[in-house]
């Protein structure tokens, strides 16, 4: 049966042809067909020309998420069956394969499968299914990725904000197999860490940062270290193992901070080096700084400030306030490790406005090093948009 068909407007095709994965609403002239939440569309040009296959959304913004740039391909059980274990097969490769049992399998768009991420835990596999054709097809895919993991249990995790956009409501358990999933253990460049992927944010952990706190670990040594947004501990840990003098942790989450104290204690580390405060990092900051404490190394990795480019502005405000705070609390010498995990902030953007920060705090800067997700968060080429984590190591001269 020949699918339905997605025409574009004329002079609308040119992203479609460099293979973007994307089709807004608004490139559409016509729909021929009445497809449904999900279903495989043909992709035409206003010419008539085939330019691929992909998912049909009707709900969203984001119109059509393509699978394949051959229209020829067929999309079912094999397709999916062969894009994971080509994921996996990268993922095997990768260095991070020799000192982890954690890693990102599937990455959405990147990996040809819009809408779709899978992370491994040890023996479980926590996978979101986020767009309506990820959802369409999310028994084959289970299948495939049992049958190519050999994990039995695999929890799911579809509760993110972004599902209500696609029009699809919010799910979360195991979608195959059952076991305790509230810690998972997992090792990490000698590491250990209790991954909640009941509850954690995200999937539970926060993988993308692994290189960059392998990165912290290996600058902390006789420092005194502020963590902002630690969350389970995982840049206070790498600082401790790297030898740091003392660190103090901030997180709001009562939740988080229990977990992180687990992994503390699941650690040769000394406990008398940490405190993981429970409080808003904005207030502490302040705290901190009327206090006149003064810090060697300051991390900050805060959540999404910015999910949509509409929160760009007021997203801009929170990254140069606690920017700004923690350039305060920086001796001189003293090395910044600043993120933001928000697509909608450009890496220039980004930039500029911790530069803004440094400059209302009074204090010199240079940017000494660039961080970005670790490499089982490919970027594909034609998916700028995929290249959501930057990060600065800053180092104050004045």
């Amino acid at each position: 049966m020949k699918p339905p068909v997605l025409v574009l407007a004329p002079g609308r095709e040119k992203s479609v042809r460099r293979r973007h994965p994307w089709v807004y609403s608004g490139a559409i002239e016509r729909i021929e067909g009445e497809p449904a939440s999900g279903d495989t569309v043909l992709v035409r040009s206003a010419a008539g020309e085939p330019l691929g296959l992909a998912a049909f959304s009707p709900h969203s913004r984001i119109r059509a998420r393509l699978w394949t740039s051959d229209s020829r391909e067929e999309i079912g059980r094999d397709f999916f069956a062969a894009r994971i274990a080509a994921a996996i097969r990268l993922r095997e490769t990768l260095p991070a394969a020799r000192h982890t049992n954690a890693m990102r399998l599937v990455h959405g768009e990147s990996d040809g499968l819009p809408g779709l991420v899978v992370d491994r835990y040890a023996d479980v596999l926590v996978a979101q299914f986020l767009s309506a054709g990820a959802e369409r097809w999310r028994e084959e895919i289970l299948d495939a990725l049992a049958q190519a993991t050999g994990c039995a249990a695999i929890y799911e995790r579809s509760d993110a904000e972004v599902r209500a956009l696609e029009g699809l409501a919010p799910r979360a358990g195991f979608a195959r197999g059952s076991r305790e999933a509230r810690r998972c253990p997992i090792i990490e460049h000698g590491l250990h860490f209790r991954v909640d992927v009941a509850e954690g944010q995200k999937t539970g952990f926060f993988l993308d940062q692994r290189e960059n706190r392998q990165r912290i670990r290996a600058l902390a040594a006789g420092r005194r270290v502020l963590d902002g947004f630690c969350y389970t501990g995982g840049f206070a840990l790498a600082a401790l193992a790297g030898g740091a003098r003392h660190v103090t942790a901030v997180e709001s989450s009562a939740a988080a901070l229990e977990v992180a104290r687990e992994n503390l204690a699941a650690n040769a580390l000394d406990p008398a080096r940490v405190v993981f405060e429970q409080a808003d990092v904005f207030a502490y900051q302040r705290l901190l700084r009327d206090r006149g404490e003064s810090f060697d190394l300051v991390i900050l990795d805060p959540p999404k400030f910015a999910p949509t480019a509409a929160q760009a502005k007021a997203a801009a405000r929170a990254y140069k306030d606690i920017n700004l705070l923690a350039f305060k609390l920086l001796a001189p010498g003293g090395l910044l490790a600043t993120f933001s995990c928000s697509g909608a902030i450009a890496p220039a953007l980004f930039q500029s406005i911790v530069a803004g920060a440094a400059l209302d705090a009074g204090v010199n800067a240079l940017v000494i090093e660039r961080f970005g997700a670790a490499a089982d968060h490919p970027v594909a080429l034609n998916f700028p948009e995929g290249e959501y984590l930057k990060g600065l190591l800053v180092v104050r001269t004045s």
